[in-house]
């Protein structure tokens, strides 16, 4: 098929496996988007298991305006094709916390830069770069990913300056890697406690409770 009709079958499904209650849910808590069928996460992976992996494909799925779109090109591009300027790109254009979390797993994750797309990413200004680049890191981490002790370092001393960060989803997804990260090994959780020592957190503040957590976590 051309590529067009491609994704008119595509919407023609999102239609036919269309769940208004779920989109009305997700559009009250606060997700956002142009058009969302509301369909389930295991649905979307069985539309996008009946097409090959298409560089073509996702590129045109992304740019549509539709939440189950985003999700499949980020299943259906191929790694090899998918270069970090184009991811950059993307990053950019996510439109809320549950597109960058699943594009981050179920591609950039994948991608043979993706420790150094991570790095770079968490060290921008933006709030998109940063929040991938941690949830990039995070997933790394959840995999066993090994980073020599300069990565190491750096890794910690982002994530712990991200952690005092004023927009609420960098910190806490600053948190959650240091957390994954302790899990580690015991020499990751000494790198982190002896940072986490140095933050000066007001009392009662959520910083605060953080670091507590870090700390009681490095312990064990």
């Amino acid at each position: 098929m051309e590529l067009k009709e491609i994704i008119r079958d595509i919407k023609s499904q999102f239609r036919t496996a269309m769940n208004g209650v779920a989109s009305a849910q997700m559009r009250e808590s606060g997700l956002s988007y142009k058009v969302n069928f509301g369909i389930e996460l295991p649905r979307l992976r069985a539309i996008a298991g009946e097409y090959e992996p298409n560089h073509e494909l996702a590129q045109a799925l992304w740019k549509e305006g539709i939440r189950e779109s985003k999700i499949l090109a980020g299943i259906l591009m191929p790694v090899d094709r998918f270069f970090p300027e184009v991811a950059d790109i993307w990053v950019d254009q996510i439109p809320a916390q549950e597109i960058a979390e699943l594009t981050v797993m179920n591609l950039f994750v994948r991608l043979p830069y993706a420790s150094t797309a991570a790095f770079r990413w968490i060290s921008d200004s933006r709030v998109n770069f940063q929040v991938c680049g941690l949830l990039l890191l995070t997933r790394l981490c959840m995999q066993g990913r090994e980073f020599n002790e300069t990565a190491s370092y750096e890794l910690v001393d982002q994530a712990i300056a991200l952690l005092q960060d004023c927009n609420e989803r960098v910190a806490q997804q600053a948190f959650i890697l240091l957390r994954k990260y302790i899990l580690m090994g015991p020499q990751q959780a000494k790198w982190v406690a002896q940072s986490v020592k140095g933050i000066n957190a007001p009392d009662g503040t959520r910083l605060e409770g953080w670091c507590q957590a870090l700390l009681m976590e490095c312990e064990y």
